[in-house]
Protein backbone atom coordinates (compact mmCIF):
# COMPACT_ATOMS: atom_id res chain seq x y z
CA UNK A 1 0.00 0.00 0.00
CA UNK A 2 1.00 3.49 -0.60
CA UNK A 3 0.06 6.25 1.23
CA UNK A 4 -0.87 10.05 -0.55
CA UNK A 5 -2.14 13.06 0.29
CA UNK A 6 -4.18 15.41 -2.24
CA UNK A 7 -2.67 19.07 -2.23
CA UNK A 8 -6.04 20.55 -2.61
CA UNK A 9 -5.42 20.64 1.28
CA UNK A 10 -3.16 23.21 1.24
CA UNK A 11 -4.31 24.93 -2.45
CA UNK A 12 -7.16 25.03 -4.93
CA UNK A 13 -4.55 24.90 -7.42
CA UNK A 14 -0.72 23.49 -7.43
CA UNK A 15 1.57 26.26 -8.15
CA UNK A 16 5.37 25.89 -8.69
CA UNK A 17 5.88 27.47 -4.73
CA UNK A 18 4.33 24.81 -3.45
CA UNK A 19 6.90 22.21 -3.89
CA UNK A 20 8.46 23.72 -0.61
CA UNK A 21 5.65 21.44 0.91
CA UNK A 22 7.32 18.14 -0.31
CA UNK A 23 9.61 17.81 2.10
CA UNK A 24 7.36 18.12 5.27
CA UNK A 25 4.55 15.69 3.28
CA UNK A 26 7.62 13.02 3.33
CA UNK A 27 8.59 13.63 6.88
CA UNK A 28 5.00 13.39 7.90
CA UNK A 29 4.68 9.68 6.57
CA UNK A 30 3.43 10.22 3.16
CA UNK A 31 5.19 8.22 -0.37
CA UNK A 32 3.32 10.75 -2.83
CA UNK A 33 1.24 13.42 -3.33
CA UNK A 34 -1.84 13.63 -5.22
CA UNK A 35 -1.47 16.63 -7.79
CA UNK A 36 -4.65 18.45 -9.33
CA UNK A 37 -4.73 18.96 -12.86
CA UNK A 38 -7.29 21.29 -13.28
CA UNK A 39 -5.69 23.61 -16.26
CA UNK A 40 -2.64 21.19 -18.15
CA UNK A 41 -1.81 24.02 -19.68
CA UNK A 42 -0.41 26.36 -16.59
CA UNK A 43 0.47 23.64 -14.62
CA UNK A 44 4.16 23.56 -13.87
CA UNK A 45 5.15 20.51 -14.40
CA UNK A 46 8.98 20.20 -15.35
CA UNK A 47 8.70 21.92 -11.44
CA UNK A 48 6.74 19.33 -10.05
CA UNK A 49 8.45 16.50 -11.36
CA UNK A 50 11.71 17.83 -10.35
CA UNK A 51 10.55 18.56 -7.06
CA UNK A 52 9.09 14.81 -6.52
CA UNK A 53 12.65 13.13 -7.22
CA UNK A 54 14.28 15.90 -5.45
CA UNK A 55 12.09 14.60 -2.13
CA UNK A 56 11.90 10.65 -2.89
CA UNK A 57 7.93 11.18 -3.89
CA UNK A 58 5.62 9.27 -6.04
CA UNK A 59 2.37 11.35 -7.17
CA UNK A 60 -1.31 10.82 -8.79
CA UNK A 61 -3.26 12.97 -9.82
CA UNK A 62 -6.70 14.13 -9.80
CA UNK A 63 -9.06 16.08 -12.37
CA UNK A 64 -12.42 17.58 -12.87
CA UNK A 65 -14.42 18.47 -16.02
CA UNK A 66 -14.71 22.43 -16.12
CA UNK A 67 -18.24 23.77 -16.70
CA UNK A 68 -19.45 23.85 -19.74
CA UNK A 69 -18.15 20.60 -20.55
CA UNK A 70 -19.23 17.37 -20.84
CA UNK A 71 -18.41 13.64 -22.09
CA UNK A 72 -22.17 12.92 -21.73
CA UNK A 73 -23.55 16.27 -23.40
CA UNK A 74 -25.86 15.68 -26.17
CA UNK A 75 -24.31 17.93 -28.06
CA UNK A 76 -20.91 16.21 -30.12
CA UNK A 77 -19.24 19.56 -30.04
CA UNK A 78 -19.17 19.70 -26.77
CA UNK A 79 -17.90 15.99 -25.84
CA UNK A 80 -15.48 16.48 -28.59
CA UNK A 81 -14.19 19.40 -26.72
CA UNK A 82 -14.31 17.32 -23.00
CA UNK A 83 -12.24 14.53 -24.78
CA UNK A 84 -9.39 17.46 -25.86
CA UNK A 85 -9.35 18.69 -22.37
CA UNK A 86 -8.69 15.07 -21.16
CA UNK A 87 -6.36 14.35 -23.23
CA UNK A 88 -4.97 16.98 -22.08
CA UNK A 89 -5.30 15.93 -17.97
CA UNK A 90 -4.02 13.05 -19.48
CA UNK A 91 -0.60 13.96 -20.74
CA UNK A 92 0.49 15.95 -17.72
CA UNK A 93 -0.17 13.50 -15.63
CA UNK A 94 2.05 11.45 -17.35
CA UNK A 95 4.44 14.21 -17.99
CA UNK A 96 4.58 14.49 -13.97
CA UNK A 97 5.22 11.10 -13.52
CA UNK A 98 1.63 10.46 -12.46
CA UNK A 99 0.06 6.50 -13.30
CA UNK A 100 -3.28 7.80 -12.32
CA UNK A 101 -5.71 10.37 -13.05
CA UNK A 102 -8.87 10.36 -11.04
CA UNK A 103 -12.09 11.75 -10.64
CA UNK A 104 -15.57 12.69 -11.36
CA UNK A 105 -15.04 12.57 -15.25
CA UNK A 106 -17.78 12.35 -16.72
CA UNK A 107 -19.77 15.86 -16.01
CA UNK A 108 -18.74 19.15 -13.99
CA UNK A 109 -19.07 18.56 -10.12
CA UNK A 110 -22.31 19.69 -9.40
CA UNK A 111 -24.06 19.45 -12.47
CA UNK A 112 -27.64 18.23 -12.05
CA UNK A 113 -30.05 17.92 -14.69
CA UNK A 114 -33.40 16.93 -12.82
CA UNK A 115 -33.81 13.90 -13.83
CA UNK A 116 -32.63 10.77 -13.77
CA UNK A 117 -29.70 9.62 -15.94
CA UNK A 118 -30.72 8.51 -19.32
CA UNK A 119 -29.15 5.25 -21.43
CA UNK A 120 -28.15 8.02 -23.68
CA UNK A 121 -25.88 10.06 -21.73
CA UNK A 122 -24.62 6.29 -20.30
CA UNK A 123 -24.08 5.18 -24.20
CA UNK A 124 -22.05 8.29 -24.78
CA UNK A 125 -19.73 8.23 -21.91
CA UNK A 126 -19.44 4.66 -22.58
CA UNK A 127 -18.34 5.50 -26.56
CA UNK A 128 -16.44 8.47 -25.31
CA UNK A 129 -13.79 6.02 -22.84
CA UNK A 130 -13.85 3.46 -25.53
CA UNK A 131 -12.07 5.97 -27.92
CA UNK A 132 -9.41 6.61 -25.05
CA UNK A 133 -7.84 3.23 -25.09
CA UNK A 134 -5.10 3.20 -27.25
CA UNK A 135 -3.70 6.56 -26.16
CA UNK A 136 -3.95 5.71 -22.42
CA UNK A 137 -2.54 2.83 -22.72
CA UNK A 138 0.54 5.09 -25.11
CA UNK A 139 0.85 7.41 -22.40
CA UNK A 140 0.91 4.59 -19.55
CA UNK A 141 -1.89 6.29 -17.40
CA UNK A 142 -5.08 4.94 -15.77
CA UNK A 143 -8.02 6.72 -15.08
CA UNK A 144 -9.96 5.80 -12.26
CA UNK A 145 -13.77 6.79 -12.65
CA UNK A 146 -15.26 8.74 -9.37
CA UNK A 147 -18.90 7.81 -8.28
CA UNK A 148 -20.23 11.07 -5.94
CA UNK A 149 -22.79 11.35 -3.75
CA UNK A 150 -26.28 12.99 -4.76
CA UNK A 151 -25.62 16.08 -3.92
CA UNK A 152 -22.71 16.39 -6.36
CA UNK A 153 -24.25 14.76 -9.57
CA UNK A 154 -26.81 12.36 -10.51
CA UNK A 155 -24.58 10.42 -13.60
CA UNK A 156 -22.89 7.70 -11.32
CA UNK A 157 -23.57 7.33 -7.19
CA UNK A 158 -23.00 4.05 -6.42
CA UNK A 159 -19.77 1.32 -6.63
CA UNK A 160 -22.17 -1.02 -8.46
CA UNK A 161 -23.00 1.34 -11.30
CA UNK A 162 -19.55 2.04 -11.71
CA UNK A 163 -18.78 -1.57 -11.63
CA UNK A 164 -21.03 -2.23 -14.66
CA UNK A 165 -20.01 0.71 -16.66
CA UNK A 166 -16.09 -0.19 -16.39
CA UNK A 167 -17.66 -3.39 -17.52
CA UNK A 168 -19.14 -1.74 -20.84
CA UNK A 169 -16.21 0.50 -21.29
CA UNK A 170 -14.29 -3.08 -21.24
CA UNK A 171 -10.73 -0.31 -21.33
CA UNK A 172 -8.30 -2.02 -18.60
CA UNK A 173 -6.69 1.29 -18.54
CA UNK A 174 -10.53 2.63 -17.21
CA UNK A 175 -11.25 1.97 -13.63
CA UNK A 176 -12.79 3.11 -10.34
CA UNK A 177 -11.80 5.93 -7.71
CA UNK A 178 -13.35 4.54 -4.60
CA UNK A 179 -13.99 7.40 -2.07
CA UNK A 180 -14.92 6.32 1.07
CA UNK A 181 -16.94 10.11 2.06
CA UNK A 182 -19.13 9.81 -0.98
CA UNK A 183 -19.74 5.85 -0.42
CA UNK A 184 -20.50 6.48 3.22
CA UNK A 185 -24.07 8.79 2.15
CA UNK A 186 -24.31 6.15 -0.93
CA UNK A 187 -23.91 3.19 -0.22
CA UNK A 188 -25.71 1.23 2.02
CA UNK A 189 -22.59 -1.12 3.43
CA UNK A 190 -19.50 1.09 2.66
CA UNK A 191 -16.78 -2.23 3.12
CA UNK A 192 -19.38 -4.21 0.39
CA UNK A 193 -18.88 -1.80 -1.54
CA UNK A 194 -15.22 -1.27 -1.33
CA UNK A 195 -14.98 -5.40 -1.90
CA UNK A 196 -17.72 -5.16 -4.50
CA UNK A 197 -15.26 -2.73 -6.86
CA UNK A 198 -12.96 -6.07 -7.74
CA UNK A 199 -10.97 -6.01 -10.25
CA UNK A 200 -11.86 -2.54 -11.51
CA UNK A 201 -10.22 -0.78 -8.21
CA UNK A 202 -7.98 1.29 -9.52
CA UNK A 203 -7.36 4.02 -6.80
CA UNK A 204 -8.64 4.71 -3.18
CA UNK A 205 -9.52 8.20 -1.09
CA UNK A 206 -9.28 8.07 2.26
CA UNK A 207 -11.70 10.30 3.89
CA UNK A 208 -14.13 10.96 7.12
CA UNK A 209 -17.70 10.97 6.75
CA UNK A 210 -17.26 15.07 7.71
CA UNK A 211 -14.18 14.98 5.02
CA UNK A 212 -12.17 15.86 8.45
CA UNK A 213 -9.38 13.62 9.91
CA UNK A 214 -9.51 9.92 8.90
CA UNK A 215 -9.97 8.13 12.09
CA UNK A 216 -12.40 10.74 13.94
CA UNK A 217 -16.04 9.95 12.95
CA UNK A 218 -18.18 7.11 11.76
CA UNK A 219 -16.83 5.58 8.32
CA UNK A 220 -16.33 1.98 8.79
CA UNK A 221 -12.62 1.61 8.62
CA UNK A 222 -11.84 -1.57 9.76
CA UNK A 223 -13.94 -3.07 7.00
CA UNK A 224 -12.82 -0.80 4.29
CA UNK A 225 -9.15 -2.10 5.81
CA UNK A 226 -10.32 -5.95 5.45
CA UNK A 227 -12.26 -5.28 1.87
CA UNK A 228 -8.53 -3.84 0.65
CA UNK A 229 -6.47 -6.70 2.23
CA UNK A 230 -9.23 -9.45 0.90
CA UNK A 231 -8.94 -7.68 -3.17
CA UNK A 232 -5.29 -7.89 -2.42
CA UNK A 233 -5.32 -4.05 -3.13
CA UNK A 234 -1.96 -2.83 -2.74
CA UNK A 235 -2.46 0.60 -4.50
CA UNK A 236 -2.72 4.04 -3.44
CA UNK A 237 -4.39 5.03 -0.17
CA UNK A 238 -4.92 8.94 -0.45
CA UNK A 239 -6.21 11.23 1.98
CA UNK A 240 -8.22 14.02 0.09
CA UNK A 241 -9.90 17.02 2.19
CA UNK A 242 -9.95 20.68 1.03
CA UNK A 243 -8.55 23.60 2.95
CA UNK A 244 -11.13 26.02 4.91
CA UNK A 245 -10.72 29.35 3.40
CA UNK A 246 -9.90 28.58 -0.61
CA UNK A 247 -12.80 30.36 -1.53
CA UNK A 248 -14.28 28.58 -4.50
CA UNK A 249 -12.94 25.35 -3.99
CA UNK A 250 -14.12 25.46 -0.12
CA UNK A 251 -17.07 26.38 -1.16
CA UNK A 252 -17.75 23.70 -4.03
CA UNK A 253 -16.77 21.30 -1.28
CA UNK A 254 -19.17 22.59 1.14
CA UNK A 255 -16.71 23.36 3.88
CA UNK A 256 -18.48 25.75 6.01
CA UNK A 257 -16.88 25.24 9.40
CA UNK A 258 -13.21 24.05 10.31
CA UNK A 259 -13.00 20.76 10.41
CA UNK A 260 -9.75 19.85 12.67
CA UNK A 261 -7.17 22.15 14.74
CA UNK A 262 -5.93 23.08 11.17
CA UNK A 263 -6.58 21.73 7.41
CA UNK A 264 -3.04 20.18 7.19
CA UNK A 265 -3.55 18.34 10.92
CA UNK A 266 -6.36 16.46 8.41
CA UNK A 267 -3.29 15.10 6.46
CA UNK A 268 -0.40 14.08 9.11
CA UNK A 269 -2.80 12.97 11.84
CA UNK A 270 -4.71 11.11 8.96
CA UNK A 271 -1.84 9.31 7.57
CA UNK A 272 -0.42 7.89 11.18
CA UNK A 273 -4.22 6.50 11.58
CA UNK A 274 -3.98 4.75 8.62
CA UNK A 275 -0.55 3.23 9.10
CA UNK A 276 -1.35 1.90 12.50
CA UNK A 277 -4.84 0.61 11.17
CA UNK A 278 -4.39 -0.50 7.71
CA UNK A 279 -2.63 -3.48 7.93
CA UNK A 280 -4.52 -4.80 11.32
Amino acid sequence: MKYGVNTFIWRSEFQAGDVSLFPRIREGGFDGVEIPVINPGSLPSAVIRRGLEDHGLECTACSVLPGGLSLISDDASVRRRALDQLKSCVEAAAIIGARILAGPLYSPVGYLSGVRRTREEWQRLVECYRALSGFLAGHGVTIAIEPLNRFETYFLNTVADAVTLCGEIGVPEVGILFDTFHANIEEKDVAFACRAAGPHLKHVHACENDRGTPGTGHVDWPGVFASLRAAGYDGWLVIESFGFSLGELSSAAAIWRDLAPTAESIAFDGVQFLRRNVQC
